[in-house]
């Protein structure tokens, strides 16, 4: 009787300790439990809208992009709707080239100065590179890793930052705002349609 008192108690403890395993629980690809890490190399296409002031009167654009990264290049086009090319701005070790269609070439070492005096808004390429994936450093200097479903961030560079729609584990639509001196209140929101 003794040995069944013992055996019944040690029954119970065991199934109070042990949760049962329901849905996904167990599973190790579920969004919220899959590892994601920084790519070196990623292409992807999608669409750019961005809201902004000239002159205190309301700008807006429309239309696509094309984004294709690695360790030590980055090429980022902008179409207009219609698909053709508004800008080519490649990114390398020796700096920034924007190229536009009938106009010569310009450079620079800071492409995001280059982006911003050439269009009359800023495109901050150098952040987006991370950002895109969901990565970046926060107002504090802290590595911020964006998860579904929904992350906002504040960036060093004044930046904010919004990651509403996912894509599995990665970014479908990120939204930027920021305030800025030569574009006034700046809004841009990039939609990922392809990952590569």
């Amino acid at each position: 009787m003794r040995t069944c008192a013992l055996l019944l108690a040690l029954l119970t403890a065991g199934c109070a300790s042990v949760a049962p395993v329901t849905g996904d629980a167990g599973r190790t690809d579920s969004p919220a439990q899959a590892p994601r890490s920084y790519a070196d190399n990623i292409d992807l296409t999608g669409r750019i809208s961005v809201r902004y002031q000239v002159n205190d009167k309301e700008e807006a654009l429309h239309g696509g992009f094309t984004w294709t990264q690695n360790r030590d290049n980055t090429q980022v086009t902008l179409l207009s709707p219609l698909g053709q090319v508004i800008a080519l701005i490649e990114i390398g070790r020796d700096g920034a080239t924007l190229k536009q269609s009938g106009q010569p070439p310009r450079q620079a070492a800071d492409v995001d100065a280059l982006v911003e005096a050439t269009l009359g808004w800023p495109l901050p390429i150098s952040g987006l590179r991370d950002w895109l994936q969901g990565f970046a450093i926060d107002a504090n200097g802290y590595r911020f890793i964006a998860q579904p479903p929904a992350a906002e961030v504040a960036t060093r560079d004044g930046w904010r930052i919004s990651y509403n729609t996912w894509q599995d584990t990665r970014p479908k639509r990120v939204d930027l705002e920021r305030r800025t001196p030569q574009a006034g209140d700046v809004s841009i929101r990039l939609v990922i349609d392809t990952w590569q």
